[in-house]
């Protein structure tokens, strides 16, 4: 069974693209998981799970733009895989009309149960376990790909800081504002690439003078919470492959030596007027492949 959450767009949700900003689905992912597990669950049993629970994983797939509208869009979500301490949600973010369905992302989250009292993943317990078998559709399992180690490079580098709104009842820094944190920081570092050009490049990250972009894919996996400070943490943005018309980047949070949350994101170049991808201007994707260790960049 899938459940079925009608997510409201927000005007403050868009981009400057004009659409929903990719952080944004994360949020209403997790509105539509909060919404399963909680409030319309088929009984109590999976009550503790809604908020009980810590993101492992998330993959999310951004397949078509969501402009703003005044009725909701559709959020189907259902589990997985179930297994001793974790479970795997899967979501489809669509629209349903008389002349077909229009996907807009897919994702799936890998979520554990957690004591946040001793900070520790604990098992599923059998009421649990039949209260998510309700929602039960098995998914094929994908090979994950092996994370880079992200090289350590003062242009690579970018200072995330925690805000105090950014923290949940828990004190941990919510999953979603992982997401916000490697944005801050591919911006920046788009940012930082693009000075000096003069080339009409028409994209634009701000800050850059022209460079459009949208991001296609994002992998994030958590190996530690982040806790609300006064100081800043490390964030580790390295190019790993340029592409025709896109680029993938690997990104660690760091605090000293321990990796806190790896990503992988895959950034396509956009012609915002021919609305499709596009090459980079040759200056700037010379600059890129720089930054890249991965000889087939250069093609």
């Amino acid at each position: 069974m899938r459940h079925v959450y009608e997510c409201p767009v927000r005007w403050a949700d868009l981009d400057l693209l004009g659409h929903v900003n990719n952080v944004v689905y994360v949020d209403y992912l997790q509105e539509a998981r909060v919404d399963m597990l909680r409030v319309h669950a088929p009984d109590r049993r999976v009550d503790d799970l809604a908020e009980g629970v810590v993101v492992v994983r998330h993959e999310v797939s951004y397949l078509a733009p969501l402009d703003f509208r005044f009725r909701p869009v559709r959020i189907e979500c259902w589990v997985t895989e179930i297994r001793a301490a974790s479970f795997t949600i899967a979501y489809e973010v669509v629209d349903d009309t008389d002349s077909g369905r229009t996907t807009y992302l897919r994702a799936t989250t890998v979520l554990t149960p957690y004591v946040f009292g001793t900070e520790r993943p604990r098992r599923l317990t059998d009421d649990e376990r039949a209260g998510l078998q309700r929602f039960y559709e098995p998914g094929e399992r994908v090979a994950r790909a092996p994370r880079p180690v992200v090289p350590r490079r003062p242009e690579a580098h970018y200072d995330m800081h925690v805000r105090f709104s950014d923290v949940d009842v828990y004190g941990h820094v919510n999953n979603v504002k992982y997401f916000e944190y490697f944005q801050e920081a591919r911006i920046a570092m788009m940012s930082r690439l693009a000075e000096g050009l003069t080339e009409r490049a028409v994209y634009s990250v701000p800050g850059s003078g022209g460079l459009r972009s949208v991001v296609a894919q994002i992998d994030v996996d958590y190996h530690v919470p982040i806790l609300f400070r006064r100081d800043s943490y490390d964030l580790w943005t390295q190019v790993e492959r340029v592409g025709t018309t896109s680029m993938t980047l690997v990104a660690e949070i760091c605090d000293g030596e321990t990796v806190l949350s790896r990503a992988r994101v895959v950034v396509v170049f956009w012609d915002s007027e021919a609305q499709r991808p596009t090459r980079p201007p040759e200056a700037l994707r010379e600059r890129l492949v720089a930054l890249s260790d991965d000889p087939g960049s250069a093609g």
